[in-house]
């Protein structure tokens, strides 16, 4: 590669501001239309700065924030090299996959910044430490491990997930309580199943609540009723005067508002009748506050508790628990058994694996600080470009809710964000009942600079509506 005329960057070429975003820009460009392929190296970062008479520090940032979105990836010996081609997101879809918030949406060419809520991170995922702990399995499994096996899942992950949730969410649970199942989505699935065949006939969900779990709820044949949410969580009065007694909500980090359950109202929860059914929403993404016990920790004999790894590591992994009261716990088991036999063997494995050497722990970790710099980025953006927005849910989570009074109808506004190339959800999407305009950002899978850009294009579209 010559790097005297790389990719014919010209230094004159370059904004009087924003060299950075310029340099990031050219090269996100370059590996999007095949310039830059898979495995093409990059030049040293003091050389293309001294070609480009820049700041070698302008240079480093570029390349960082590109490796931020997993464009490109440093490896010894070989310097910096392109990790794969710059494609846009492909459209958010509410597969089967996660049931909290992902809708089926047409493709738009036009979008090359998507804030979906619910998409993580997928350049984060831990390859070299899966691909050591893959390497360990398979040179110690049995022949039995790779057989059908226990359709509750491997005893080995069983026994490093009941110790890991009980230190990080104080979760009772014994590795035989456990079903290992393919996400949220199909816990849901077994757990409609299930209820359906006792005689219940609708659930109470949040509202708002995820558009993506009350369609999972439908499609098994039960209709979800909406409760309110407000400050303090779900309105545990008004479910009382719905006389439903199956309830399903995300106590720890509620979709979309952020809001943690109340105390108050968690014991007024606890107190009443009934099955609750808890989707333990992006547990493992908390920044600013102490995590918040999970509801099953004080009521196992009521509680049915779901989590998955579809926001930590990838919703491509199917890997989730379920963990309900006992007197249903066989039920549940018999539905898993006849759905699908079990869960694939060998990433139960891995995982249990990742759990055990703390390699999901130390992944998480740094995550964590890849999405507060994420996060922040984006609130800076909110704050100078869209400063009447509202914004909730800033302490935790993959997302951010803005409401904004006085911007009318926010599917509409939606559309027009998505015509400036920004995608987003109205907040309408994921509500039943009336309530104010709104739409809920996702940030987890989005560079810093990227994000800014994305709020200075909603507040141009603000503007032009006259919403300032």
């Amino acid at each position: 590669m010559d790097q005297i005329d790389f990719l014919e960057l010209h230094r004159g070429a370059a904004p009087a501001r924003g060299v950075t975003a310029w340099l990031v820009d050219a090269l996100r460009a370059a590996i999007a239309d095949g310039r830059l392929g898979a495995g093409a190296r990059l030049p040293a970062t003091r050389v293309l700065a001294g070609d480009l008479g820049l700041s070698r520090g302008v240079v480093v940032e570029a390349y960082q924030r590109l490796t931020d979105e997993g464009l490109l990836s440093g490896r010894t010996g070989a310097g910096t090299v392109v990790s794969g081609p710059a494609t846009t997101p492909a459209p958010s879809a509410r597969p089967r996959d996660e049931p909290a918030m992902r809708l089926p949406l047409p493709p738009a060419p036009g979008v090359d910044l998507d804030l979906s809520p619910g998409v993580p991170d997928l350049s984060a995922f831990p390859r070299a430490a899966w691909l050591r702990a893959e390497r360990a399995v398979l040179a110690a499994a049995t022949n039995a491990d790779l057989g059908y096996g226990d359709p509750r899942g491997n005893p080995r992950l069983r026994t490093e997930l009941a110790g890991w949730l009980a230190r990080t969410r104080g979760v009772h649970a014994g590795p035989d309580d456990l079903i290992v199942v393919g996400g949220v989505a199909q816990a849901l699935a077994l757990l409609s199943q299930t209820v359906r065949a006792r005689g219940v006939t609708e659930v109470a969900v949040e509202d708002p609540g995820s558009r993506g779990t009350r369609d999972e709820l439908t499609h098994w044949g039960l209709r979800p009723v909406s409760v309110p949410v407000d400050r303090e969580g779900l309105r545990v009065d008004l479910l009382a005067a719905t006389g439903l007694e199956t309830v399903l909500l995300t106590p720890a980090h509620q979709f979309p508002t952020g809001v943690v359950l109340s105390p108050a109202r968690r014991r007024a929860l606890l107190a009443g009748p009934g099955l609750i059914i808890e989707d333990d929403y992006d547990a493992e993404h908390r920044y600013d506050r102490a995590p918040v016990a999970a509801l099953q920790a004080s009521a196992p004999d009521r509680v049915a508790y779901a989590g998955s790894v579809s926001k930590s590591l990838a919703p491509g992994m199917r890997l989730g628990w379920l963990l309900a009261p006992r007197d249903r716990h066989a039920e549940l088991v018999a539905a898993k058994h006849a759905s699908d036999l079990g869960n694939p063997a060998l990433p139960q494995l891995v995982f249990a694996r990742l759990l055990a050497t703390g390699d999901y722990e130390r992944h998480l970790r740094t995550v964590r600080r890849r999405q507060v710099r994420r996060r922040d980025a984006l609130l800076q953006g909110l704050r100078e470009h869209v400063p009447q927005a509202r914004v909730e849910g800033v302490a935790a989570g993959l997302h951010l809710l803005i409401t904004l009074p006085g911007a009318g109808d926010d599917t509409e506004l939606a559309r027009r964000l998505e015509r400036a190339g920004v995608r987003a959800h109205p907040l309408s999407w994921h509500r039943q009942l009336d309530g104010p305009p709104g739409l809920v950002l996702g940030y987890a899978a989005v560079a810093p600079d990227r994000l800014l850009e994305a709020a200075r294009r909603m507040g141009q579209v603000l503007g032009a509506r006259g919403a300032r």
